[in-house]
């Protein structure tokens, strides 16, 4: 059963989120990323909603062709190069690997290869760049609004696509869950692992593809129109780029990991990863770049190293604390954490056929310090890329404040399913462990 509070959250996501993001791009287009000028500016009757619309760029057929191309790469990518990165980089796990079992007890095979089709993707670019030519690589930023109508095109056409899939050929009946509410079940998502053939998994494909390899691409070209508009590109854009990229390749370095996350195990694909990934992550994840074009930034030395360290000691918990967590379960406890044997809480639970399983939930490393302290660090390396903007306007701090609610809610989520899966054994672990982001205080 849906309860009124999710259908009304729902709801004002499903009508109000592409406004943000209109929002937040025409803001930076048409008042230099201004958030409040808008509001005023209508307020106060200076203009209309039409005039900011009638000036807001439309749809181009050269924007078509380059999103087009963009993601039939990226799909060609997926789908008919397989992976060669795991025969030559030592600790890289890619090539054809297991996720989790699906609720209908079903372990799909994914083809990892995303690290490959970044590397692709961005030699080709530089190669472009620097030597063929084809296009100025600050492509990307004159097309930025027509792109963002060919994202929502895509963002929709692939979330509908899914719903009416789900009711006439789904990829596995058994792992569709219907809840009757129309506006639920298309945010949501019906179908828990919808394909199409064997390889083309639409949640690993648009989770991972074509957002995150495009993200590494929108700050270079951001930085690229820097250098067009100003002669050079300051130490802020240079510090957006590492730091970004940093956590871009994280994420396609730990890609089979991402396997066993919350995105892949329990979400269905609907509009919120459908859409979400082909707009939100890609215009809202990207707003430091696109505000340091506007304004640049150009950081004191003890500044930058400031933000610098903030952002590479966040990555470090990010991936230290995901690492120790990896390790206790790979092992079953069997190992050494900061130098010593884990401390943990045996938890038992029961299956839907009744069966007993037991599991641990570690209590040592970062994870006796908080229930979600990998969560923490994420938290630390967003604020380091907002920090690179300075203080004159708000917008480049709503990927913290985003990122703090997106989190927080996670943890709850998180916890309210090891309630339920856990009971009592769940009371003793947090007894253990009491704070869930911030050692001492929450």
């Amino acid at each position: 059963e849906v309860d009124w509070f999710s259908l009304a959250s729902i709801l004002f996501l499903l009508m109000f989120a592409p406004l943000i993001v209109y929002y937040f791009i025409m803001s930076c287009d048409q008042y230099q990323c201004s958030l409040i000028d808008p509001l005023i500016d209508l307020l106060t009757g200076n203009k209309h909603l039409s005039d900011i619309w009638n000036k807001t760029p439309t749809l181009t057929y050269r924007a078509a062709g380059i999103y087009t191309l963009w993601v039939a790469f990226q799909v060609f990518l997926y789908v008919f190069i397989p992976d060669f990165c795991h025969k030559f980089l030592p600790g890289y796990v890619g090539g054809v690997q297991e996720g989790a079992v699906t609720p209908a007890g079903v372990v799909n095979k994914y083809e990892i290869n995303g690290l490959q089709a970044w590397i692709i993707t961005h030699a080709l670019w530089f190669a472009n760049a620097y030597y063929f030519h084809w296009f100025s690589p600050t492509i990307i930023f004159d097309n930025w609004i027509p792109l963002l109508w060919c994202a929502n095109v895509l963002g929709y056409a692939v979330s509908t696509f899914a719903m009416i899939k789900s009711y006439f050929f789904p990829t596995n009946a058994k792992d569709c869950k219907f809840t009757g509410n129309f506006f639920y079940d298309y945010m949501m998502g019906i179908e828990f692992n919808p394909r199409i053939g064997k390889w083309f998994d639409f949640k690993l494909f648009f989770n991972g593809r074509p957002g995150i390899v495009a993200w590494t691409l929108i700050n270079l070209s951001y930085a690229a129109k820097q250098q067009e508009l100003y002669g050079q590109v300051t130490n802020s854009m240079i510090l957006v780029n590492i730091l970004q990229g940093i956590y871009v390749l994280d994420f396609f370095w730990n890609e089979a990991w991402y396997l066993k996350t919350i995105d892949i195990c329990h979400d269905h694909f609907g509009w919120y990863l459908g859409w979400g990934d082909c707009v939100w992550l890609p215009y809202l994840y990207t707003l430091q770049g696109l505000y340091l074009v506007y304004h640049p930034v150009q950081l004191c030395t003890a500044n930058a190293t400031g933000i610098l360290m903030l952002g590479l000691i966040g990555y470090y918990i990010f991936r230290m604390t995901n690492h120790q967590k990896d390790l206790f379960r790979r092992t079953n406890g069997n190992c050494k954490i900061w130098g010593k044997k884990p401390e943990y809480i045996e938890c038992s639970y029961m299956s839907v056929d009744g069966t007993k399983y037991y599991s641990k939930l570690m209590t040592s490393g970062f994870w006796g310090w908080a229930r979600h302290f990998n969560y923490t660090g994420d938290l630390m390396g967003s604020l380091a890329y907002c920090l690179t903007c300075g203080f004159e306007h708000i917008l480049p701090y709503f990927y913290i404040v985003y990122m703090t609610i997106l989190l927080t809610h996670r943890c709850i989520r998180d916890e309210h399913r090891c309630f339920s899966k856990y009971g009592k054994d769940w009371k003793r672990y947090t007894a253990a462990v009491p704070y869930r982001l911030i050692p001492g205080i929450f």
